[in-house]
């Protein structure tokens, strides 16, 4: 007999089937399977092989065995994952099984042809072999955090990591599939096989194989896993936004917690949440001067009224010549703004964000406080807004530079053919579809420093650390940021390479606020919210700040009182969204 787990979102229980001999050869923990349920056939996962069923009713017959799935550890890692994010384990596995069904795996490689020798002359070098060091060190750990400078190159920590992986399976995660593409061909030259996912699901099934992979290859089959690598740790491409908003980093470092495999997690600026959790090793400071190119703060508190979006300074740099990257985010109806006397910026007395004009004052997008529409700084009543849109700022830049500008969203077409001096105006999109760039320059960074989300400096400082790709390090192009907050630890990290001096102050920040890592949130949705809030604050423990809109914000000391009080609690027939870590809290 088995134990299966359907595949259907309303049930989230298994039921015991007969193994008809005919497919007793075939049957394993984590193998799909056809069975009847209900008068239908469903798709579903065995996740046991008991002895005794139970119930005492006859059991019917498996209908059809489809192929292979996710492993015995996959499916015990599902299982957590459902407790740690509040969703439920079908959900998790169908992102762990292949694309296809799969009838058999391939022979495992043979023993000596697991990885070849490194020649060191091959591999990139990055500041007299700083990162292979660190990478050394960070493996005689069980998880560690290497900050690496923006310019480094991943791929010379990644092939530095496999070399001692042995015999068995390794698992490299990169925020992209691009960027995943890109890691498989430097891995292909020093180590082999490599397994890209999700195409090559069965060749890592049958293990020895370095898998990589975008979000979901967190959940690939990796037998023997050995070592575990995250580039880019900090980037939010590995929350999934759909319910349970799982996160790869954290799947990644619970299963090489199970496994005893080792740990790595790279990053230019690493976030909190590794920081508070795992030790941290950074390269020496000369090689992470070299790292981050020359960042030049334009401040324009000073300016005279009627400036408009571009500084005399940034004109000035962008008629020199050379490739310019405009960079100008208008997410959402983010709103931002300024006093019209004194040049500060309308922000919150309570958190320090942001806030938008309302019916009845300045209102806060983060907290929710409301306040009279007055300049703190000096009382005037005069406040103007800050709001150009990037198709506007094309039009003002073409006319000020008179050069032909370009524009880029992420939602365009991709720019093909861009000339060595081009001129370049777009979101943030524009710097993962250009790959050089002699200078980027972001146009309105405090809508970034002041977005109305507690991770806001932690994510300006991961944009300011891509630019910084795309400009090389500090013998490359440079960064040019317009702010009226020229002294937030964001940029003042940037300025000296040090994200250190960011993590200090906003770490103390966020202790004092109640924000991860020093707490554990999650936000509450839909129809039945309210109730669903009310039974989760009954435990000990879990608190609620409220309604912000049709969204409510639960706090705990940590993950496991949250979660738990989340899996406790009964929840109701109606809809319902839970967020754990929500990214925009």
């Amino acid at each position: 007999m088995a134990r299966v787990l359907p595949d259907v979102p309303a049930i989230d229980k298994t039921f015991d089937y007969a193994i008809p001999d005919a497919l007793a050869d075939q049957m394993r923990v984590g193998t799909i399977v056809r069975i009847p349920l209900h008068g239908r056939r469903v798709r579903g996962w065995v996740v046991e092989l008991p002895n005794a069923p139970a119930t005492d009713r006859p059991l019917q017959p498996i209908a059809k065995v489809t192929g292979w799935g996710p492993p015995a550890d996959v499916l015990d890692l599902a299982s957590w994952a459902a407790w740690r994010w509040a969703g439920k384990p079908a959900t998790l596995l169908r992102t762990a099984s292949p694309p296809v069904a799969v009838r058999g795996l391939p022979p495992p490689p043979a023993s000596g042809h697991q990885n070849r020798a490194i020649a060191r002359d091959s591999v990139p070098r990055n500041g007299g072999g700083d990162v292979a060091e660190l990478v050394a060190e960070g493996l005689t750990l069980p998880a560690a955090v290497l900050r690496l400078p923006p310019a480094a190159d991943a791929s010379e920590a990644v092939v530095a990591a496999m070399g001692g992986r042995g015999s068995g399976s390794a698992l490299v995660l990169a925020p992209s599939l691009a960027a995943a593409y890109d890691l498989a061909r430097a891995l292909r030259r020093a180590v082999e096989p490599v397994a890209v996912m999700p195409g090559d699901w069965a060749r890592a099934a049958a293990g020895g194989s370095v898998v990589v992979g975008s979000r979901a290859a967190a959940w690939a089959p990796a037998p023997d896993l050995a070592v575990a690598v995250v580039v880019d740790e900090h980037d939010e491409a590995y929350q999934e936004e759909r319910a349970p908003t799982w996160n790869a980093r954290d799947v990644v470092v619970e299963r090489a917690r199970r496994t005893g495999a080792r740990c790595l997690l790279l990053s230019p600026c690493p976030s909190l949440d590794v920081l508070e959790c795992h030790p941290l090793l950074v390269a020496s400071r000369a090689s992470e001067r070299a790292g981050w190119p020359a960042l030049e703060v334009i401040d324009r508190r000073r300016e005279p009224p009627g400036q408009g979006l571009f500084s005399s300074r940034l004109v000035a740099v962008a008629r020199e010549g050379g490739r310019v990257l405009c960079v100008l985010n208008r997410k959402g109806r983010a709103r931002l703004l300024a006093c019209a006397e004194c040049g500060e910026l309308a922000r919150c007395e309570a958190c320090a964000s942001a806030v938008s004009q309302g019916d009845d004052g300045l209102v806060c997008g983060r907290c929710g406080a409301t306040r009279p529409a007055v300049c703190g700084a000096c009382g005037s009543q005069r406040l103007k807004a800050l709001r150009v849109g990037v198709s506007r700022a094309r039009e003002e830049l073409e006319a000020l530079v008179r050069r032909t500008v370009t524009e880029v969203t992420a939602d365009g077409a991709p720019p093909e053919g861009l000339a060595a001096d081009a001129v370049v105006v777009g979101t943030e999109a524009v710097l993962h579809r250009v790959a050089l760039a002699d200078v980027v320059a972001f146009l309105d960074f405090d809508q970034e420093l002041l977005a109305p989300r507690y991770r806001a400096g932690e994510e300006a400082l991961a944009l300011l650390a891509r630019a910084a790709r795309v400009v090389g390090g500090r013998f490359g192009g440079k960064v040019l940021v317009q702010t009226r907050i020229p002294g937030h630890e964001a940029l003042e990290a940037a300025v000296h390479a040090d994200p250190g001096r960011f993590a200090v102050v906003e770490s103390a920040r966020r202790a004092a606020l109640g924000f991860p890592p020093h707490a554990a949130l999650a936000a509450v949705s839909g129809e039945e919210a309210e109730v669903f809030v009310a039974r989760v604050t009954a435990a000990a423990g879990v608190e609620s700040s409220g309604a912000v809109g049709a969204r409510w914000l639960l706090r705990a000391p940590d993950h496991r009182v949250l979660c738990d009080a989340l899996a406790a609690a009964e929840r109701p027939a109606g809809r319902l969204r839970v967020e754990v870590d929500p990214l925009r809290a």
